[in-house]
């Protein structure tokens, strides 16, 4: 029976209350802290970009940031938050003085929402500001006005101090600030802004060469060649190639992160095909002169348009009022800046001229096994039982798309138990016959000629990039155990060799598996860890029986139900240690080294060890 669809049914919802219904819209995801991109890392930028506009105006050229694993205080020396309207500007929406091109030029915040975003999804939220020797605090809970107090003198520096700690009712009793994405987030807003000091804690994130040492301290492995720095009114660029398979790039706009690129990323792509090709009078193939790049941009514009709220990819702009578009402005600076500097250095141009043509011989190389492998692909996928597709793929149009999951697993056993419980419409299984060859020191060729890992890249679709990758999320799901270990070592190794894009936009997850089932009569536990377990045995009294789970061979059909379902649990791999990758790599993965057997021989431990321990 339909529902009544009356007057009564039509609501008007505050911006508060919007806001907290529909958080978003205005932050992203929500997430508990454990990945880079959940809202409480947004609910920061918010705040602190409003002090880095500060600095962008003159005022001011120190921000510091106090954390803790559930709150933050965020404190400026700009110009400070008008007292009279302190209030307004924290907490109504479509207030703030960012629609003033007068007052603030080329902010990041533009939209009048961020903080008060901030303040409406916070359980407590304390804003105060200082201007010329006079003070206002006012207090917030769940957005809601609980005090403000009075305008008073006082001896403290001009600027402003926001405190918050976001609401466990919306972000999950076990949410936390991790400090490594506060530091990376620090860190680019330190190269972003030469002469502005961050503190974290005490602890100081400063930049002196801007771009050029955001790629140093980024890029895995050393560069072929030094770090080309071009800069000029409003733009500024850093790159280099690297040894890795794929581009890599780091884009901002007005000092924003926009990690889904855009088109200023466009544009650059674009200008460094051209110039190059131009200048070296040869018409090389764009993907030979982008392969292994690793470049930084960022562009000031007066009024960016970003497709949404937590200005992650740039729509479209102008560099001002009259200005060009972005495309002309980044194109016509890289044609001109980019090819006067390889002029000016001949050695590190012959040096990019001659990975081109070792990017071009790969690949023709490639061209000759890959249409044989995709041959023997196709004949072998006609008997292939190792996938065990889903009906919904990433990119479908379809609401639950983005739910689409692919297992990686180890043996038919736990293939089978997997497959049998699995939702088909969202999840696949992809089954290892064994341990998958380390691909450590191995070119892109491996993969044509070993079938195993060419049916995972077909099932993948990412052989020409993520643009067709047919699963949102990818999961190493292997047994907790020495060998299930070894097995997520080589398939890690696998991805950061040849798709490290697969991780870094946040598609690789580890599977967590109970590692004990704890259970009487009437209640059964699943857990995954120690503390876990004993707080099981504790809840089931005496008559409790235990068991351990050795492999996911073990645990039936009906159990795994309980494991991939609404309580699934998922590590996200990162590549936030990205510039030790390589060493990494080559300590775990590569030949055995006296250094491998010192740390081995060092780090044992014996039965009797953990047993004491």
């Amino acid at each position: 029976m339909a529902s009544n669809y009356t007057e009564a049914s039509i609501k008007t919802l505050s911006s508060l209350e919007h806001i907290r219904l529909r958080p978003g819209m205005y932050i992203g995801r929500l997430g508990n802290g454990a990945h880079a991109e959940d809202g409480i890392y947004v609910l920061l930028k918010e705040t602190i970009d409003n002090s880095i506009d500060e600095f962008m105006m003159g005022g001011g050229r120190k921000i510091e940031i106090e954390l803790t694993d559930r709150s933050v205080k965020v404190r400026d020396y700009g110009r400070g938050i008008p007292l009279g309207k302190l209030v307004e500007c924290v907490s109504i929406i479509n207030t703030g003085a960012k629609y003033d091109s007068e007052t603030f030029q080329k902010a990041v915040g533009l939209n009048g929402v961020g903080q008060k975003a901030v303040n409406a999804l916070a359980l407590h939220y304390r804003a105060q500001a200082v201007r010329d020797g006079e003070t206002k605090v006012v207090e917030f809970e769940q957005g809601k006005l609980k005090h403000q107090s009075k305008v008073t003198k006082t001896a403290e520096r001009t600027g402003t101090i926001i405190e918050f700690t976001p609401d466990e009712k919306l972000f999950g009793p076990d949410f936390r600030f991790r400090p490594e994405f506060v530091e990376d987030m620090l860190w680019n807003y330190a190269f972003l802004n030469r002469g502005l000091t961050l503190t974290l804690n005490g602890r100081p994130f400063k930049s002196e060469h801007g771009l050029k040492d955001l790629l140093t301290k980024e890029i895995s492995g050393e560069p072929l060649y030094p770090i080309i720095h071009l800069e000029g009114d409003d733009i500024e660029i850093a790159l280099t190639h690297g040894r890795h398979y794929g581009e890599e790039y780091w884009s901002f706009v007005n000092g924003q992160h926009t990690t889904m690129g855009g088109t200023h990323l466009a544009a650059f792509r674009e200008a460094l095909v051209e110039t190059v090709r131009n200048h070296f009078k040869k018409d090389f193939d764009a993907a030979d002169i982008r392969q292994s790049i690793d470049a930084a941009i960022v562009v000031r514009v007066q009024e960016p348009v970003f497709e949404s709220q937590t200005k992650t990819k740039l729509g479209s702009a102008a560099v001002g009022p009259q200005g060009p578009s972005i495309k002309e402005f980044v194109g016509k600076f890289i044609q001109q800046a980019l090819d006067t500097w390889l002029h000016k250095n001949r050695e590190t141009a012959e040096i990019i001229r001659r990975k081109i043509e070792e990017n071009e011989h790969e690949r023709k190389e490639l061209a000759g096994i890959r249409n044989i492998a995709r041959e023997r692909a196709k004949k072998a996928s006609l008997h292939n039982k190792k996938l065990r597709d889903c009906r919904l793929h990433l990119g479908d149009r379809n609401e639950r798309a983005e739910e689409s999951t692919l297992f990686i697993v180890e043996g038919d056993s736990a293939a089978g138990s997997l497959t049998a419980t699995r939702d088909v419409q969202t999840q696949a299984v992809f089954a290892l016959k064994g341990k998958p060859l380390n691909t450590y020191g191995l070119t892109k060729k491996v993969i044509y000629e070993n079938e195993e890992f060419h049916l995972l890249q077909s099932a993948l679709n990412i052989e020409d990039g993520l643009d067709g990758l047919r699963y949102n999320r990818i999961v190493i799901a292997t047994d907790a155990d020495v060998d299930g270990m070894h097995i997520r070592l080589l398939l890690l190794s696998f991805f950061l060799q040849f798709f490290p894009d697969v991780i870094r936009n946040n598609h690789l997850f580890i599977l967590q598996t109970p590692l004990f089932r704890v259970r009487n009569k009437k209640l059964t536990r699943y857990c995954y860890s120690e503390p876990e377990k004993q707080a099981a045995v504790a809840e089931c009294g005496a008559t409790h029986e235990i068991t351990r789970f050795k492999g996911l061979g073990e645990i039936s059909a009906g159990e795994f139900k309980d494991f991939i379902g609404e309580n699934i649990r998922l590590d996200p791999v990162n590549l936030h240690h990205l510039a030790s990758s390589d060493e990494l790599l080559s300590f775990f993965m590569g030949k055995n080294t006296p250094e491998r057997q010192d740390f081995i021989i060092a780090n044992l431990r014996v039965e009797k060890d953990l047993v004491e321990a």
